[in-house]
């Protein structure tokens, strides 16, 4: 299919600008957790200037627009050096019980996946226009932002906007994962990584507004994809990183907010307080991204 083909005649007037703007106040917020993992202690109160964050996770759609703007090339687009091919990180399940240590089986590099092939070069994007785009690099998302102005944000900007208004609760809705049987979040049933149920309707991603929003009326920040931020991995205590690699480069950004490979038996980090280290060099079939602006008027 040439480049660019797509565009137009999957994407014609769907969520192409650029997401709405919600405010969230400044104040005093409490951050983290002391009672999951290690990396997220300790609980403690953050000062957080107010500011505007995207309602929705970045679309395909929203991104195709920018790519269709200014000719941008995604990380995954470019081969690393002469010889080597283009590509990114797949999530591909086995088909049996594996050992939960070993992220190396179910994570694959695979030549031809980029964000308009998130899952290699046979896939595409037909039906996945208000999907949250993946595969998308740390300096692909900081790409973004500067087209529109935006940028991403911090790890304590984000989580503050992810709880939506509720303090110390587990999850953006609440105590109880699933209130009512209710699914609240795009997550994994079943035993990860190899038996996945879907009693929530989605194998992999989802349309950014199938699940309820949160307090400040923002989507998707539970689940669905992670969300690159622009904080520095560390330096409190960490734990073997759990839902992906985190690639070559020396630098780690925290990621925020789960995924829809998250499971009860494994990875349970679709909370706000939840956090991990990825590679700025590296995009995966579970990663996106939203921006923040100023406070404005």
């Amino acid at each position: 299919m040439p480049p660019g083909h797509w565009i137009g005649r999957c994407f014609p007037g769907t969520m192409t600008s650029p997401s709405e703007l919600i405010a969230i106040p400044g104040g005093e917020y409490v951050l983290g957790s002391d009672d999951f993992y290690l990396e997220e202690r300790p609980a403690r109160q953050v000062q957080v200037e107010a500011f505007r964050i995207e309602r929705t996770p970045v679309t395909n759609s929203q991104f195709a627009a920018f790519v269709a703007a200014t000719g941008y090339q995604t990380l995954a687009e470019r081969a690393p050096s002469p010889g080597q091919p283009a590509g990114s990180v797949v999530f591909v399940p086995p088909d049996h019980g594996v050992d939960l240590r070993g992220p190396p089986q179910w994570w694959r590099f695979v030549p031809g996946a980029d964000w308009r092939h998130p899952q290699g070069p046979d896939s595409d994007l037909e039906g996945l226009d208000d999907h949250p785009v993946v595969q998308i690099a740390f300096s692909d998302a900081m790409a973004y932002g500067r087209w529109l102005g935006r940028t991403l944000p911090s790890e304590a900007q984000w989580e503050a906007a992810a709880r939506g208004g509720m303090v110390g609760a587990a999850f953006a809705w609440g105590e109880d994962f699933t209130p009512s049987g209710r699914h609240m979040a795009n997550s994994w049933q079943g035993a990860f990584p190899h038996q996945n149920l879907v009693l929530d309707g989605f194998e992999r991603t989802s349309p950014v507004e199938a699940f309820p929003p949160n307090g400040f009326g923002l989507s998707d920040m539970i689940g669905n994809v992670w969300e690159w931020t622009q904080s520095d991995y560390g330096p409190r205590p960490t734990t073997q990183p759990c839902c992906g690699p985190t690639g070559s480069a020396p630098q780690l950004k925290v990621i925020k907010g789960g995924s829809h490979l998250c499971a009860p038996n494994y990875c349970q980090r679709y909370r706000p307080a939840a956090r991990q280290g990825q590679g700025a060099d590296t995009g995966t079939s579970h990663t996106g991204f939203r921006c923040i602006a100023g406070a404005g008027k």
